[in-house]
């Protein structure tokens, strides 16, 4: 397979397509990217790559994180995450609050802002500095030691988050969140300002495509069993209400941030990373979309 090709084709096609899709403009920091930047990094189990674009134009990970910090709590704790969170799709935009009430507090999933929220209050339980231990993962596993938080991302999202506040105190008063909320959504605001690239994101999420094993530094960060949910719930939940549309459309594994990121796996052989600011309605990159739609058809890879 000649990914190098099959990405310079679709990558071309999928720019002399119309612009569509407008940067996150909730996040006064997101607001003011230029959305026609695009890039793309695909990384091989057996190390090989191939790129086009802006792929090493840095940006912040936002809700692709949600898939690190439910990885670092799985691996801390088995399948007692589950009595926290739960693995179904929710049929509702990133940021709902809707069935929270009626469901006790307990998210519908990992991936919905009231999820991450609960998965960051359980890793204040596993770990002396969660903040800490996140960037030693990334960095370890990407091989960039200067992969940092972003604070004036993480300013302006706490500037603006009243939604994942009002999420927060929600939760707590049903009684799934165990710490103070303040605390709790700083190390989640902060999370989600990591800043990284297109090579960077695909080399992190390479231990997805490889049985829970970094191709990188061969580090086990999950076991193959762990790696197969995690996989599972990126595809039933990465994408939020547009979740059966991305299975349908490109059928692979894969996780959407608001900056214009995106991340999918092809178990056993690949991470691909694109990064597109101009959002869709569902909140997800309208470009980032198309190309692994193309790059799925014009390969014939993907997990069906």
């Amino acid at each position: 397979m000649n990914y190098q090709q099959a990405i310079n084709k679709v990558y071309q096609t999928v720019l002399q397509g119309s612009r569509l899709g407008e940067a996150a403009d909730y996040i006064p920091e997101l607001a003011r990217v230029d959305a026609d930047q695009m890039g793309v990094y695909l990384h091989h189990n057996d190390l090989s790559s191939a790129s086009a674009g802006a792929w090493d134009q840095n940006f912040s990970i936002q809700s692709v994180v949600k898939v690190l910090t439910l990885s670092m709590a799985y691996q801390k704790l088995g399948s007692d995450i589950w009595h926290r969170v739960g693995v179904e799709p929710s049929g509702t935009p990133f940021n709902s609050l809707g069935h929270l009430e009626h469901e006790q507090g307990v998210p519908r999933n990992p991936f919905s802002n009231a999820g991450a929220l609960v998965v960051c209050d359980v890793l204040l339980d596993l770990f002396d500095d969660p903040r800490a231990a996140m960037l030693q993962m990334i960095r370890e596993s990407t091989g960039n030691p200067v992969i940092d938080v972003n604070k004036s991302i993480a300013d302006s999202e706490k500037s603006e988050g009243f939604r994942n506040v009002a999420l927060a105190n929600l939760i707590k008063s049903l009684g799934n969140i165990k710490h103070d909320v303040n605390e709790l959504l700083d190390l989640y605001f902060d999370c989600c300002s990591i800043t990284l690239n297109c090579k960077d994101l695909a080399l992190l999420f390479s231990f997805l495509a490889n049985q829970g094993t970094c191709v990188q530094t061969g580090k086990a960060l999950l076991t193959p069993s762990q790696t197969k949910r995690i996989n599972a719930i990126m595809l039933t939940c990465g994408f939020y209400d547009e979740a059966g549309q991305f299975a349908y459309k490109i059928g692979l594994p894969g996780k959407s941030g608001v900056s214009g990121a995106i991340v999918a796996v092809m178990p056993n052989v690949f991470s691909l990373a694109i990064w597109s600011p101009g959002l869709n309605i569902k909140g997800n990159s309208q470009r980032g979309i198309e190309f692994l739609e193309g790059f799925t058809n014009e390969t014939g890879q993907s997990i069906f």
